[in-house]
């Protein structure tokens, strides 16, 4: 089975943020090297992970199985790409929030990913000191899904903020 459920945060380190539950994050990435390295920093911030998965089936399965409040996807997946799964997710739970995180950064997808609804698009290569917060500003905009704040030209300029 590709797609696996996670424990949560094994560090015994109290979370940073304030909120009394930690935040519930899935990993939906290609490479068990960078999902690795996203759980740790995660983790490391007091957020647990419910799940991780390599390709759009088993992404879909395990978020839909999990509900957790954030998704961090990456555009290219094993045997298809991000957007499906966040199309399909929406479609089913349009509460659930989407941090888009990619090599694959251009222009063109972070509007079409923007666009479909993902809260945030961040470049793996000039942005990942970025991820911690788009993570959490994501799961507290889920909070408010009908928030006037949630149109594209925020969630655009959210990559550019430090």
């Amino acid at each position: 089975m590709a797609g696996k459920a996670a424990g949560g945060d094994s560090t015994g380190m109290p979370s940073s943020n304030a909120s009394a539950t930690p935040v519930k994050v899935f990993l939906a990435d290609d490479s068990a090297l960078i999902r690795d390295r996203v759980a740790a920093m995660l983790c490391a911030q007091g957020m647990t992970i419910t799940g991780e998965a390599a390709t759009p089936a088993d992404c879909i399965d395990a978020i839909l199985a999990t509900r957790p409040d954030v998704v961090v996807l990456d555009v290219q997946l094993e045997g298809g790409n991000g957007l499906q799964v966040l199309q399909a997710v929406r479609a089913a739970d349009p509460a659930i929030a989407f941090v888009v995180f990619s090599n694959t950064a251009g222009p063109i997808y972070r509007k079409r990913y923007l666009g479909a609804g993902a809260t945030a698009f961040l470049d793996k290569n000039a942005e990942s000191g970025q991820l911690v917060h788009a993570v959490r500003r994501a799961a507290h905009t889920r909070l408010e899904p009908l928030s006037p704040k949630a149109n594209p030209e925020e969630r655009n300029h959210e990559h550019r903020h430090a």
